[in-house]
């Protein structure tokens, strides 16, 4: 399967993935339905505004890689479906977790597992992480685990069906600077010895001058 879905398309899969679990009463979707899915506010990042016309590009080109499709079952308006389940063999648990990649972005497996049990019961953080081994191990992966980023103690997972995500780059790393030259204890500790023998050395030359002037006057 081609790994290159716009931004657009991924938004209306993820949509179709998320409702078909939290109101599988209304599903499957109206353009109109599917058009406040996409553009909600609450469980999205970004926040997008799609028009129809937007959907309905977005929609032709997932029907073009079998992954959505368009349904008059139960009625003549025209609705539609994903075909996710069908397409990668991905059961309720597993869609839901990659619905929320796909709904909000990076993630850490903790907030993956919180945030899907809105769809469906996905279970302990043992389970999310074993939802998100069988995503990476998918072939092709639809997730990759994230570096950790400097002051998490959690990585993120993010899906791939855009590509794989940009990484910010290293810096360079700091032009090595030559330490200072250090003087072992014992040197320094010598050369104080040397500096206050220098030092007696005067006090006692000039004494001995003084004795010897105070010899020379009572001579």
């Amino acid at each position: 399967m081609r790994m290159n879905l716009t931004e657009l398309e991924i938004r209306i899969l993820g949509c179709l993935m998320e409702k078909e679990l939290t109101t599988p009463e209304y599903y499957p979707l109206t353009l109109n339905a599917l058009a406040a899915a996409c553009n909600q506010k609450s469980n999205r990042d970004p926040v997008l505004s799609l028009s129809e016309s937007d959907l309905q590009r977005g929609l032709e080109a997932l029907g073009a890689r079998g992954l959505a499709r368009m349904t008059t079952t139960g009625g003549r308006v025209a609705k539609y479906v994903h075909s996710m389940g069908d397409k990668l063999g991905l059961d309720a648990p597993v869609r839901a977790v990659l619905a929320e990649l796909m709904l909000r972005g990076p993630q850490t497996a903790a907030e993956l597992r919180s945030r899907s049990e809105r769809m469906t019961q996905v279970g302990d953080l043992a389970a999310a992480e074993e939802i998100l081994l069988k995503l990476q191990q998918h072939g092709p992966p639809l997730v990759v685990r994230l570096p950790r980023q400097a002051g998490r103690k959690e990585s993120r997972y993010a899906q791939v069906f855009a590509g794989m995500p940009e990484l910010p780059e290293e810096g360079p790393e700091p032009p090595e600077t030559a330490p200072a030259p250090r003087t072992r204890p014992g040197n320094e500790r010598l050369e104080h010895l040397e500096q206050e023998v220098g030092t007696l050395r005067q006090e006692i030359g000039a004494l001995r001058r003084e004795v010897e002037e105070l010899l020379a006057a009572f001579s």
